[in-house]
C-alpha cells in the first residue's frame, strides 16, 4: 500500500479471526520497529511477543477488560529499557562516526557538554524513553496495517502484574501492549478533528 493508504486504513481492531500470523510478518513487524528513529539513536525499545493461548489469557487478566488480547493470535509487548540512556556517548559517538551530524552544527559537539546539559532525573528518563518507544509502536501498527494486519493500542494494564508474568527486570517499563491479528471487523473511520482544528497559527 502506499502510505497514505495505510494512514488512512489504519483502525483500532479489537476483534481478531483466529488464523496464526506467519512468523515472517511477526519479524517484519519487529523490523518496522527496529528502523524507528530515536533521540541520539538509543533504541530503548525491547519486545516479548505474546503467543501461546495460555499466556494470553493471562496476559489479558492483567489489563483491565482487554479480553480481546486473549482472543488477538498475538500480542507484542512493548518495554522501554531504562538502562539504554546509560549508553547514550556511545550512541551518539555512533551517530558521528556514521556521518549523521557532518555538514551541521553538531558536527563540532562537545560530548561531555551536551550530556550534562541534558541530564536526566528517573521520572524525565521514564518519559524520554517511553516516548522513543511509542514512535518504535506506531511503526508496528502501520506496517501491521500495510501487512493485512489489525492492531490496537493497550494501555490500560497493571503494570506489575504484566512485569511479573512475563519475568520482567526492574529496569523494564511495559510501556503498551498490542495485540495483532487478522481483523474479523471493519469498523468506520473514526471521528477526527479538522484540520484547522489542530493548527495554532502559521508564523
Amino acid at each position: 500500500m502506499e502510505l497514505k493508504e495505510v494512514l488512512l486504513r489504519r483502525r483500532s481492531i479489537r476483534r481478531f479471526r483466529p488464523d496464526p500470523v506467519p512468523e515472517e510478518y511477526i519479524m517484519e513487524l519487529l523490523e518496522a520497529a527496529r528502523l524507528a528513529p530515536s533521540g541520539t539513536n538509543l533504541q530503548p525499545w525491547r519486545f516479548v511477543i505474546v503467543e501461546s493461548r495460555e499466556m494470553r489469557q493471562r496476559l489479558s487478566e492483567c489489563t483491565y477488560g482487554m479480553t480481546f488480547i486473549a482472543q488477538a493470535p498475538v500480542t507484542i509487548v512493548c518495554c522501554a529499557d531504562l538502562k539504554s540512556i546509560e549508553k547514550r556517548p556511545q550512541r551518539i559517538a555512533e551517530l558521528r562516526q556514521a556521518g549523521a551530524f557532518a555538514g551541521t552544527p553538531l558536527e563540532s559537539i562537545n560530548l561531555e557538554d551536551y550530556l550534562k546539559q541534558r541530564s536526566m532525573d528517573i521520572n524525565a528518563a521514564r518519559a524520554y524513553l517511553s516516548l522513543n518507544v511509542a514512535i518504535a509502536i506506531e511503526h508496528i501498527v502501520l506496517r501491521a496495517t500495510d501487512l493485512g494486519l489489525g492492531s490496537c493500542w493497550v494501555m490500560m494494564f497493571n503494570q506489575k502484574e504484566v512485569k511479573k508474568l512475563l519475568g520482567l527486570g526492574e529496569e523494564l517499563i511495559v510501556v503498551a501492549l498490542v495485540p495483532v491479528g487478522f481483523p474479523d471487523q471493519d469498523p468506520p473511520p473514526r471521528p477526527r478533528l479538522k484540520v484547522e482544528d489542530i493548527l495554532l497559527k502559521r508564523v
